[in-house]
């Protein structure tokens, strides 16, 4: 093993990029016990030395680590023991076996009792550190994707499938058919008829629950971007590339990865997605070797994929590789028994409580409006509902006259139709000031160019309120105010 080239502690530490790790060093020759407590504690990581395995048993009763490098022969107790206790004692720490007696053999011994890498000495520090590195970066990713879990459960609960319509008995028996296996699946399905959900409740039913499940919506990805943010980028493979970075097929290896808005994929990333779906295998940018990865894929999309395959905007031998398996969800409007149900569970959502604590709050006529209501933007129109009802009645038992006026007069305005309508009237920007006469700069005008602001903001966030008041400044209540006051006025207007 070699020294890293002298610079100073915190220039190394810098230089890095990663966070600082708690590291359990175990090998019983001196002079490498030495050197790993010196070079890792100039890079920032917290570093326990033990000669011995025994000893580094009785370590890990009072500490914990995140990383632990292992010697393989070592008197009394072998790496390979070691690292069988280690993984029954604390099972997140990632282990990396070091040897001079390199095999194959026990390479893939070690790789399959849970070390995360195996390196034989004499050993560079620019080896150790780069584990290190990946390392670091797994559990960063595994603390955001375990954050941003309980973020969401917190503020909405825990999401399930609802409905017992004919239509969704269908889409329930076809779920539990294919999430054993691991074929790509197809949902198709109008704009917010719940296509995530259903990606989710397929993992969650399959062999890789538990793992790592990853949504991408495919529409939302920056077209420059798409192909590093999908299959990763080495160093330098393009300006402002100035690490390795890991795609998120990569991020989801031994999961499930969801692409939803399929559709919108452009054809240099189809050929790559069919390369993967037929070979397993990905691409960085700027790298030639491929790497294999343990991804299951599920799809979905609001578009009618045979028709952008004859418009030549959709490649056929895609088509047929991530059509495996289809499922189509019904929209809200023909499955109209299940709205009451669903209703409740999202009033639920909204108002952060169990379902069962909020079945009296619908007074009377509130299902009834509910299901009189054809919802184009069919479950996530009815989620905002919910929302707002639950806001205007001030956490008090739901009446018709806290929903909507739109959903209580039964039809939806056009201004506030899904999907497409909010598009059309934010894409309409006002007129120019100097375009227009004196008169326009009247209260009224002022009143249209905000609507048109809200509009366009609430366009930029596909129609999410919430993300929409946030980004305007104001209450999730204001805004639904304002859209309901414009809503009254355009209808007394025509």
């Amino acid at each position: 093993m070699t020294k890293h080239e002298s610079q100073p502690p915190s220039t190394r530490e810098r230089s890095s990029g990663h966070q600082s790790l708690r590291v359990l060093v175990v090998d019983d020759e001196e002079h490498l016990q030495e050197l790993l407590r010196t070079e890792l504690s100039d890079r920032g990581h917290d570093v326990t030395v033990c000669a011995s395995g025994r000893a580094a048993l009785k370590v890990l009763e009072t500490s914990t680590f995140d990383a632990a490098i292992l010697d393989l022969k070592m008197p009394g107790m072998s790496g390979i023991e070691l690292l069988q206790h280690i993984k029954h004692a604390q099972p997140d720490v990632e282990a990396v076996i070091q040897t001079g007696f390199a095999t194959q053999e026990t390479a893939i011994e070690a790789l399959r009792l849970g070390a995360f890498d195996y390196i034989t000495k004499p050993c560079k520090m620019a080896e150790i550190e780069a584990i290190l590195g990946r390392i670091a970066e797994k559990r960063e990713l595994t603390n955001k994707t375990l954050a941003l879990q309980s973020r969401v459960e917190a503020a909405e609960g825990h999401a399930v499938l609802v409905g017992r319509s004919p239509a969704m008995q269908a889409v329930h028996r076809l779920i539990a058919t294919v999430a054993p296996t691991d074929s790509a699946v197809l949902i198709l399905g109008e704009t917010g008829t719940g296509k995530e959900l259903v990606a989710r409740t397929i993992f969650e039913q399959s062999h890789r629950a538990g793992t790592t499940f990853v949504p991408v919506n495919c529409g939302a990805l920056s077209e420059n971007l798409v192909e590093s943010e999908l299959f990763g980028h080495r160093k330098h493979s393009f300006t402002g590339a100035e690490r390795d970075h890991k795609g998120l097929f990569e991020v989801a290896n031994g999961g499930t990865l969801f692409l939803d808005e399929l559709g919108e994929l452009k054809p240099n990333i189809q050929v790559k997605l069919l390369r993967f779906l037929e070979s397993g295998e990905i691409r960085r940018v700027g790298d030639n070797e491929p790497i294999h990865t343990d991804v299951r894929v599920l799809c979905a999309t609001n578009r009618d994929l045979w028709a952008a395959v004859q418009r030549d905007e959709f490649r056929e031998d895609l088509y047929y590789r991530v059509n495996t398996f289809e499922i189509r969800l019904p929209p809200l409007r023909e499955r109209r028994s299940d709205i009451a149900e669903l209703a409740l569970n999202l009033l639920a959502r909204a108002a952060r409580r169990p379902v069962e604590n909020v079945q009296t709050l619908f007074g009377r006529g509130v299902a009834e409006a509910l299901c009189n209501y054809d919802w184009p933007g069919n479950v996530r129109e009815l989620a905002n509902a919910m929302e707002y009802a639950w806001i205007v009645s001030g956490g008090q038992a739901l009446l018709p006259e806290h929903l909507p006026v739109h959903i209580r007069n039964g039809r939806a305005p056009a201004i506030l139709s899904f999907p497409g309508r909010i598009a059309a009237q934010a894409a309409q920007p006002p007129a120019p000031v100097e375009a227009q006469p004196a008169a326009t700069a009247s209260g009224g005008s002022l009143a249209e160019m905000e609507m048109s602001h809200i509009f366009r903001i609430l366009e930029k966030h596909k129609g999410h309120k919430q993300s929409a008041a946030q980004e305007l400044g104001i209450s999730l209540k204001t805004l639904y105010n304002k859209l309901n006051k414009y809503e009254e006025e355009h209808r007394a207007a025509g």
